[in-house]
């Protein structure tokens, strides 16, 4: 399943769902992109762009990295492969100036984005306002990655609180769901179309952390294995050996081995000394699920960079950089965490 559900042109503008220059020739957008006066006049600014076709996405991207050099200001570009080379070749000359990264890689697993790629840039530049484009919703992210693709984009506003950034998100207006857009007003304080600027009246991102925070669909099969900590060998032999049966290769054997170490070691010291391990084939993936007694009570955890952390959470960082996807439900009754693996 993918999250593919184009919409008629006559769908545009939606609803409030969940609340209730460039140099070049353009199209007639109204793009209120923030320039360096508006940027600073909030410590963060984060910012949904609605497009429709290549046309606008180039327009509103190229004026937001535009105004970022024209200010000094150090931009990168995280976007998926096939619209970073139509946007650094849009760009020219000033393509140079700015730092790209394929968000189909860098950001494949959305657990990975904040640590991996926002923050990594933002605090190599800590002196100063940075300006990111990051696109982490596209056509084509399953059905399986949206929700943790959600609660990154609602998360990206508490990792950024009172830092120097402006934050623009592409959204294909013209080919995502409902849901998609409906949460990315949920998501970003200010929402940019062709109407312009303007601040969206459904922000509410602690509601999409909630929303999506759902019980973990059952798999139709697995194999499992209890353990404790004297158990750690044992698990990580299990994952390994099923990993492999499951047709994952050498080296996605290894990672999976130091996740479910992880994980399963976190589960010993702080999720009731135990847990459950099971371990699945699913849509050209291996996936281990590693379930115990405890709650994860920082929303944050695993996505901030190691060294800046004093809450804990590095075990799941480690597995949020190694894993294609990462999925997780807390609660009182317990937290399960996923790892998906591509075979």
């Amino acid at each position: 399943m993918t999250l593919l559900a184009r919409l008629p042109a006559s769908a545009y503008p939606l609803p409030n769902a969940r609340d209730g220059g460039t140099g070049r020739s353009g199209p007639s957008m109204s793009l209120g992109l923030g320039g360096a006066g508006a940027a600073r006049a909030e410590a963060f600014v984060h910012q949904a762009l609605f497009y429709h076709g290549d046309e606008e996405y180039l327009a509103g991207g190229a004026r937001f990295i535009r105004a970022g050099l024209e200010a000094g200001e150090p931009v990168a570009v995280a976007v998926p492969g096939d619209r970073l080379a139509v946007l650094r070749g849009y760009l020219g000359p000033a393509a140079a100036r700015v730092t790209w990264l394929d968000m189909a890689k860098a950001g494949r697993n959305p657990g990975r984005i904040i640590p991996g790629v926002l923050r990594r840039f933002a605090d190599r530049h800590a002196g100063g306002r940075v300006r990111i484009i990051g696109e982490p919703v596209w056509p084509g992210r399953s059905a399986t990655e949206y929700p943790a693709c959600a609660q990154h984009e609602a998360l990206i506003n508490l990792a950024f609180a009172g830092r120097a950034a402006t934050i623009l998100c592409p959204y294909d207006a013209a080919r995502l769901d409902r849901v998609a857009l409906a949460d990315a007003l949920a998501t970003h304080p200010v929402v940019i179309d062709r109407r312009g600027e303007r601040a969206s009246g459904g922000y509410a991102p602690h509601r999409v952390i909630s929303e999506y925070n759902l019980p973990l669909p059952e798999p139709a099969e697995a194999v499992a294995m209890t353990f404790d900590l004297d158990a750690l060998p044992a698990v990580r032999e299990f994952a390994c050996h099923w990993g492999a049966r499951f047709g994952l290769g050498a080296a996605s054997v290894g990672d999976l081995e130091l996740a479910v170490n992880e994980l399963a070691a976190n589960s010993c010291l702080h999720g009731g000394g135990g847990g459950t391990a099971r371990l699945w084939a699913e849509d050209g993936h291996v996936v281990c699920e590693v379930r115990d007694a405890g709650t994860i009570s920082d929303p944050l955890a695993g996505r901030r960079p190691a060294d800046m952390s004093p809450h804990g959470g590095r075990g799941i960082l480690m597995v949020n950089h190694l894993a294609d996807l990462v999925r997780v439900h807390t609660g009182p009754d317990g937290t399960a965490i996923r790892v998906y693996m591509r075979t």
